[in-house]
């Protein structure tokens, strides 16, 4: 991940796959499982996300300082995530790796929501992003307009 800007906000956007893309996120009892372990990992706040059957997408931003590394608290939360799983024929549940990046104006933000948002909508699961059951706001970051 690039350096850290201390003096303006800091949004990062993550993607987070299951392993071998296996669609086992898009479900309420998980919905409610990932959400439980990000208010626990709350070194980072989450804002919005999108959660997809293979994958997730999110943003987040520090929640304290000084600054935790974003790949250490994204491992924490997917190991709790892992523990408390309600299926344990299904693990393991993710990808080792993770794919990050700091976003750099609140126009960025902006546009990549409105990508993010709209998975759902190009992957045929839905016609209209709203009616995705599997995404919301955990946290109101800066830029957030």
């Amino acid at each position: 991940m690039p350096a850290i800007e201390t003096d303006s906000p800091l949004i990062v956007f993550i993607t987070v796959c299951t392993k071998n893309r296996r669609p086992l996120l898009a479900r309420d009892d998980v919905h409610r499982l990932l959400r439980a372990a990000w208010e626990t990992a709350n070194l980072w706040q989450v804002g919005r996300y999108v959660i997809m059957p293979d994958h997730l997408h999110l943003f987040a931003a520090p929640g304290m300082r000084p600054l935790e590394s974003v790949r250490k608290w994204t491992s924490y939360w997917k190991s709790y995530v892992s523990r408390h799983w309600p299926r344990p024929t299904e693990q393991p549940l993710w990808q080792t790796d993770i794919w990050d990046t700091q976003l750099r104006a609140a126009e960025s933000y902006s546009a990549k929501w409105a990508y993010v948002q709209n998975n759902p909508v190009r992957a045929g699961l839905v016609t209209s992003a709203d009616a995705w059951s599997y995404q919301g706001e955990m946290n109101r970051l800066p830029w957030y307009r």
